[in-house]
């Protein structure tokens, strides 16, 4: 059993498809922002950390949005992601200039996390059955070498905007074989759902129900150096390259191919949505107002 459990919040993406920061944006009826909604949810959980990692310019409208409001409700710390947070062998050619991606995020983070935890993303909304699963999970399943990965159904996580990024899970037995991170999902003209993986594989006709992933995980804190491991070989092989990214699912995917980890597939019940574009945003706000008016959040958000 595990007493302790956090919440890692990746919040230092650039928004460049949305063009703002959408995930300091009120999408609530009183303005609340989507990671609002996850901490809310993760206190009710009963998860006993948040930590974010930020961009250094975001820190003050941070601290203003975030900090102050939970500081004295729950455990609340932060951290940067920076291009030169790199170990001191590697030589970093000046003309990158953009992060490593979220596995890179999850390293800077190191020093803040001694507890098994989950990570999400600061522009999505899990729902609350999400964090309930996850924290049961981290409580009483999750070991230095078993992880799970909460799943939710490819045909939920679509834009009608245009293509998004998706973790295609395959699953067998209950446990994740691999992940295939899939850019630009999209329906096409005949309903079909297409994509294109990392290295280049073109999935055609993915079945609606596919178990997909959206950057939440639940993992033990040991993850950490076996991450530290795998940015040494990332950076070492692609030192050439001014816009790699070290992403997250990809090397969870690796440790579970090289029989380092295995990751339980925990699938949620719960409603999944998410900003990429910014016609996404009224949708978004349309589907909070609606679970308002269910019931199932109040009014004006209160921890």
């Amino acid at each position: 059993m595990n007493s302790k459990i956090s919440v890692f919040v990746l919040a230092a993406g650039m928004g460049s498809r949305y063009g703002g920061l959408k995930q300091m944006e009120g999408f609530g009826p009183n303005g609340e922002t989507l990671i609002d909604y996850s901490i809310y949810d993760a206190i009710k959980a009963g998860f006993d950390r948040i930590v974010f990692v930020i961009r250094p310019d975001m820190e003050e409208a941070f601290k203003e949005v975030f900090l102050s409001k939970y500081e004295e409700k729950i455990d609340i710390s932060y951290c940067f992601q920076t291009v030169d947070m790199v170990p001191s062998w590697y030589k970093r050619n000046p003309e990158r200039t953009k992060p490593w991606g979220t596995g890179h995020a999850l390293l800077v983070g190191k020093e803040y996390i001694n507890e098994p935890f989950i990570v999400i993303n600061g522009d999505d909304f899990y729902g609350r059955e999400a964090f309930e699963l996850a924290a049961k999970f981290l409580k009483e399943e999750c070991d230095k070498s078993t992880y799970a990965i909460p799943t939710y159904r490819l045909k939920n996580m679509l834009s009608d905007e245009g293509g998004v990024k998706r973790g295609v899970c395959t699953v067998k037995g209950g446990y994740l074989e691999r992940i295939d991170e899939t850019f630009e999902v999209k329906r096409d003209k005949e309903g079909n759902i297409n994509g294109t993986t990392w290295d280049g594989k073109e999935m055609k006709n993915l079945d609606e129900d596919t178990s997909v992933n959206a950057n939440m995980f639940c993992l033990h804190n040991n993850v950490l150096d076996k991450f530290e491991k795998e940015f040494d070989s990332f950076l070492r092989s692609n030192e050439d390259d001014m816009a790699g990214e070290f992403l997250l699912p990809i090397v969870l995917s690796d440790l579970v191919t090289k029989g380092e980890i295995k990751m339980k597939a925990i699938d949620s019940p719960s409603p999944w949505f998410g900003v990429t574009f910014p016609e996404d945003a009224p949708v978004v706000r349309a589907r909070l107002k609606e679970l308002v008016e269910k019931g199932v959040y109040p009014t004006k958000l209160e921890v």
